[in-house]
């Protein structure tokens, strides 16, 4: 059979589309040509991508030996490190996999939630009240500080303090190296790939420090904590190191954006950050919604090591398959009213099968999906517990712009955070009737200004180039994506 249908245009011109705006071009693709298209994408050449859940169930499900997934995440072999489960495949991926579940499953998981809730509670009562400021910085923060203290146990402290600094640094870097390997050349500390990898040296340093001491650490088999777990599981302290690395800069930045375009929506939907605010089944439910429509991660990626087919289409060895999460999540004849926030749809049972897949499928689903929805809870009940969120004066729905790999608000989850008055007689527990909005306040301190800025553009251009009528911009956020 003939390969996937797609847009003739020049690659140059396809990579600028889907550079540009993401989401919108992969929509307009799927509105003209299906469920299964291709692509011409610079650096990576030709990506079939799967808008379609049953095509997205064949890769998720198919043969592991065919469809790599380890062998599409090579670009983040400088980072994460060879040995990291992001980059593994066949049984190897299987046998690292299986050490790495106990930390992230059931029970092992829910232990970090007074963890998430102190370090959440600690950074919230800094938040500005009375004016805008950007969500995700804070975020940000919050992660990191929850993923340090889970994953490696550390209290406050000068270590905690230097590895905190060295990874916000390493993860601010200039990601261009991730796509394009010849620009992977150290000329110097002052050149990007040579500052890049004297950044990652001063982690690594503190990482098998970390991972020496613990080993020593006579009290090793009573702590609950990720690093030590993975000690007495057996990993070797190389393999050790890059699933580190991998949590620490996976996991934190996605859970990160995804919690910004919570506040992001919420913000926007004063009523169900109410209803959130008094039901927990609701609140995972929102939690969840927020995945669906504002997935953070655009997509996740299959090498093809042989001869296949998906959908009834061949698929040429040595490229991509695709599935495209946003465009997934958002297809009109796989969800009702597809554009509407409306949590209340997860609380009628499970979506229809592949047709949620924000943290991926098959035995790649990410080990930490769990641990970021439990985070995300956490995290988002501290905050409609404090203060009430609410949109900034004159300002749309924020746009998604890809960032390293994932999708941020273009303004960083601009919001306007306004106190609580809680009665007397509810304080202390969480309150049952709707809060009174005390007056704005002056900021208590000042907001961090995030990297993204700007407007939504019109995305009509990608439908005028293709022939239809584009997309809309109030798309939406949340997931650890493929992690592993």
């Amino acid at each position: 059979m003939a390969p996937p249908p797609g847009p003739r245009l020049p690659a140059l011109v396809q990579s600028a589309l889907f550079s540009a705006r993401p989401v919108a071009f992969l929509d307009a693709c799927r509105r003209r040509y299906g469920g299964v298209f291709q692509l011409r994408i610079v650096p990576f050449g030709r990506l079939t991508y799967l808008a379609d859940p049953a095509a997205c169930k064949e890769v998720f499900t198919g043969d592991v030996a065919v469809f790599r997934a380890g062998e599409a995440n090579q670009f983040m072999r400088p980072t994460l490190g060879e040995a990291s489960l992001l980059l593994l495949d066949g049984d190897e991926h299987l046998r690292t996999r299986k050490l790495m579940l106990p930390p992230f499953h059931g029970a092992a998981v829910r232990r970090y939630a007074d963890v998430m809730a102190q370090v959440a509670g600690r950074e919230l009562d800094g938040w500005p009240l009375g004016r805008p400021f950007a969500v995700r910085p804070s975020m940000q923060r919050i992660t990191l500080e929850v993923i340090l203290r889970t994953v490696f146990g550390l209290e406050e402290g000068e270590r905690l303090h230097r590895l905190r600094e060295l990874l916000t640094a390493l993860m601010d870097q200039n990601p261009a190296y991730l796509w394009f390997e010849w620009m992977r050349v150290d000329l110097g500390p002052r050149s990007p790939y040579g500052r890049f990898l004297r950044l990652r040296d001063r982690v690594d340093a503190i990482l098998f420090d970390e991972i020496a001491r613990r080993r020593r650490d006579p009290g090793l088999a009573d702590r609950v904590d990720v690093l030590s777990l993975l000690l007495q599981a057996g990993l070797p302290d190389g393999a050790l190191r890059d699933e580190l690395m991998t949590l620490l800069l996976a996991g934190h930045e996605t859970t990160a954006t995804g919690l910004a375009w919570a506040c992001e929506r919420l913000a926007r939907h004063p009523a169900v950050a109410a209803r959130a605010r008094e039901d927990d089944d609701y609140l995972d439910a929102t939690v969840k919604e927020v995945l669906r429509i504002r997935p953070v991660v655009l997509d996740v990626a299959r090498v093809v090591a042989g001869p296949a087919q998906v959908a009834g289409f061949d698929i040429e060895p040595g490229t991509m398959v695709t599935p495209a999460i946003t465009t997934v999540q958002r297809a009109g004849d796989v969800w009702p009213d597809p554009e509407a926030f409306r949590p209340e749809r997860f609380l009628a049972g499970s979506p229809a099968p592949y047709s949620w897949i924000p943290f991926g499928g098959g035995v790649r689903r990410c080990v930490g999906a769990a641990f970021a929805q439990l985070e995300m809870k956490v995290v988002m009940r501290a905050v409609l517990e404090r203060v009430e969120l609410r949109t900034p004066p004159g300002r749309g729905p924020e746009a998604q712009r890809l960032r390293h790999v994932t999708l941020v608000p273009e303004r960083g989850g601009e919001v306007l955070a306004l106190v609580r008055a809680v009665e007397p007689a509810t304080a202390g527990r969480r309150p049952t009737g709707r809060p009174r909005l005390a007056p704005a306040q002056g900021p208590r301190r000042l907001a961090h200004a995030d990297d993204a800025r700007g407007h939504a553009g019109d995305d009509g251009v990608v439908g005028d180039v293709l022939g239809d009528h584009g997309a809309g911009t109030d798309h939406a956020v949340v997931a650890d994506g493929d992690a592993a």
